[in-house]
């Protein structure tokens, strides 16, 4: 994939505070899509926290299976501090991305879209970079009110935040913790959800993104077992 270059990302946290607030309005938060090809990204950090390994799989969900594995690995130049997410992953991730020979129609994050404090999540952040769909889907709530879904797979829940709808809280199982659904760019609320849905193959995350932490999984294991 070939990819523009909209900012440094060697910021001062109060440089990194502006530059969200400023992307943040250039989200576009609509749009309907049928995807075939869904790519999955998914970060892991070393022991100590000094080197980030990125995998992204991108996915046939239509046939459900793997048409290409893209990989990065290197040195994390930014601190870890909630809500900065995109600053510490975003140039490994940018760089596993570009590794790919085919163009994804959506991409699903491990972390989330809109569902932010300045509205501009790990998915929101990259999907400018992209200019295709993205979506964030988290493990857990960073910010935002909801009330707990129905027990049943495909129930959901609004994730209020400022009192605007941000995203969707989804049981993609029945009877299991529910995920974090956030559009990041180019797509909708429900859109966002319903992609998240369809792309599950009987487990809590997105095929696309559970297959992207196995695979990175297995690269900072990897890593470990060389020292």
């Amino acid at each position: 994939m070939s990819l523009p270059d909209l900012h440094p990302w060697a910021l001062s946290i109060s440089d990194a505070t502006a530059l969200q607030k400023k992307l943040g309005h250039e989200l576009v938060l609509n749009g309907t899509i049928d995807p075939r090809l869904v790519a999955g990204i998914d970060c892991s950090f070393s022991k100590h926290g000094a080197k980030i390994f990125a995998a992204v799989i991108l996915t046939d969900i239509m046939q459900n299976r793997i048409l290409e594995i893209a990989e990065a690995a290197g040195e994390t130049q930014f601190p870890y501090i909630p809500g900065y997410l995109s600053f510490r992953e975003g140039p490994i991730v940018l760089e596993a991305f570009a590794k790919l020979r085919e163009k994804p129609d959506a991409v699903i994050f491990d972390g989330q879209g809109i569902a932010h404090p300045r509205g501009l999540g790990l998915a929101a952040h990259i999907g400018l970079w992209l200019q295709i769909p993205t979506v964030g889907c988290a493990k857990s709530r960073l910010c935002g009110e909801f009330t707990e879904p129905d027990r049943q797979k495909g129930s959901r829940t609004p994730l209020i935040l400022n009192g605007r709808p941000v995203g969707t809280v989804l049981r993609t199982k029945d009877n299991i913790k529910p995920v974090f659904v956030s559009p990041g760019h180019l797509i909708g609320i429900n859109e966002a959800a319903e992609l998240v849905l369809k792309s599950c193959r009987g487990y809590r995350l997105p095929e696309p993104t559970r297959l992207a932490h196995l695979q990175v999984t297995k690269m900072r294991q990897e890593q470990d077992r060389e020292k």
